[in-house]
C-alpha cells in the first residue's frame, strides 16, 4: 500500500499553491480509498472521507482535514487519466506481492429482509450484502426472497474487485457455482456447511468426530468475556482432504474446518458446532480470522433493520473544508 501511496507524491500540482489548502496526493487517495467502498458519487465520496477520517489519516497528510465534494470534484478534473491508470496499476502490483497480504480482506456476503419495509400487500425487501471486515457496505442487490441468494450472490461478485481477498458466507452461499466464481475472480472463501449439502456435511462431521483424525488437526483457541458471559471459542483445520469424494466438485477446494463456541453464563455452558470448507491452505490463524470476520455482516444488518434511523451527513463550510452534522 505504502508504494502505491508514494507513487502520488510524483503528481505535478499546478494550482495557484497561495490559494491551495488540500494537497492534490490527498484528494486523489481519498477517491481511491472511497472507490473501493463503492462511492461513486462527489458527494459519496466526501461523506466516505469524514466518517473515516481518522483511518484516512494513518496514511494521509491532510493538513486542513477533509475537503468538500466541490474541492474534490475541482481537483479530480484536472487529474489525466493516465495518472489515475498508473495509479491503480501500482495498487494492483501491490495486491500481487506480499504487501497485498497485509491488506486482505474479509468479504462476507448475506441477505437479510428489511424490516418494517413490506406494506400494503407488498413484500419487504430482500437485500444480500458484501461487508468487509471493516464494517463498510460494499455493494448490494435486492432479491425477490431468501431463496434468489444463490443467484444473486455471483451477480454481487462480479460488481466487486474481490482479486486476493477472502469471501465468505453462510450455509446458503455452498455451492459449487458461487466457489467457481470466487475463484475465477482469483480470490479465497470460506464457506459454512449445513444439510442442504449433506452428503458433504456429513462427511466432514464424521472426520472431526475422529479423536485420532482431530489431534491431527491444526489447533487454535480463544477466550474472552461476551453476551454476558464467557465464550470459549475453537479452531480445528486440516489440509487431509484427499479422502473427500466431492472435492473434485468444489473448485481450489484445499481445506476442511470446525469451530466449536462454548458460552458460559451462570454456571450452564451452551455449545455451537459448525463446519466449512475452504480453498485456503492450511493456516489456522487465517482461517480463525476468517471465521470470526464473518460477524461483521451480521452487525451490518442492523442498518436494514432501522431505516428511519438518523443519518449522519458531511457538509462543507465556508472555508471549503468537512464538518459533520446530523
Amino acid at each position: 500500500m505504502k508504494e502505491a501511496l508514494m507513487y502520488l507524491e510524483s503528481i505535478e500540482d499546478n494550482r495557484q499553491q497561495k490559494k491551495v489548502k488540500h494537497l492534490m496526493k490527498d484528494i486523489i487517495a481519498i477517491v481511491f480509498f472511497a472507490s473501493l467502498a463503492n462511492a461513486d458519487e462527489w458527494t459519496d465520496i466526501c461523506y466516505f472521507a469524514a466518517e473515516e477520517e481518522m483511518f484516512l489519516r494513518n496514511y494521509l497528510e491532510l493538513p486542513n482535514g477533509i475537503p468538500s465534494h466541490d474541492t474534490i470534484q475541482r481537483v479530480m478534473a484536472i487529474v489525466s487519466p493516465e495518472y489515475l491508470q498508473r495509479f491503480r496499476e501500482k495498487w494492483n502490483e501491490a495486491l500481487s506481492k506480499g504487501e497485498g497480504e497485509k491488506i486482505r480482506k474479509i468479504l462476507s456476503l448475506d441477505g437479510k429482509t428489511q424490516r418494517g419495509n413490506g406494506r400494503g400487500g407488498r413484500k419487504a425487501n430482500h437485500i444480500v450484502s458484501a461487508v468487509d471486515n471493516y464494517g463498510f457496505c460494499l455493494n448490494e442487490v435486492r432479491v425477490d426472497d431468501k431463496s434468489n441468494e444463490i443467484t444473486a450472490m455471483p451477480d454481487l461478485l462480479d460488481m466487486l474487485n474481490i482479486n486476493g481477498h477472502i469471501i465468505t458466507t453462510d450455509a446458503m452461499g455452498a455451492q459449487t457455482r458461487i466457489a467457481g466464481k470466487i475463484r475465477e475472480k482469483h480470490a479465497d472463501y470460506v464457506l459454512a456447511l449445513k444439510k442442504n449439502q449433506e452428503t458433504l456435511y456429513n462427511d466432514v462431521k464424521l472426520y472431526f468426530d475422529d479423536p485420532e483424525l482431530l489431534v491431527r488437526c491444526a489447533y487454535a483457541k480463544t477466550t474472552e468475556k461476551a453476551r454476558g458471559g464467557i465464550e470459549k471459542r475453537e479452531y480445528w483445520q486440516t489440509g487431509d482432504i484427499s479422502w473427500l469424494h466431492q472435492k473434485k466438485d468444489w473448485a481450489g477446494l484445499r481445506s476442511i474446518a470446525m469451530t466449536k463456541n462454548t458460552v458460559t453464563k451462570n454456571n450452564r455452558a451452551a455449545t455451537e458446532v459448525r463446519y466449512f470448507i475452504s480453498s485456503l491452505p492450511p493456516d489456522i490463524g487465517e482461517m480463525s480470522r476468517a471465521i470470526r470476520g464473518h460477524w461483521m455482516v451480521e452487525s451490518y444488518h442492523w442498518h436494514l433493520d432501522y431505516p428511519r434511523s438518523p443519518v449522519i451527513r458531511a457538509e462543507p463550510n465556508r472555508n471549503g473544508n468537512v464538518q459533520r452534522c446530523a
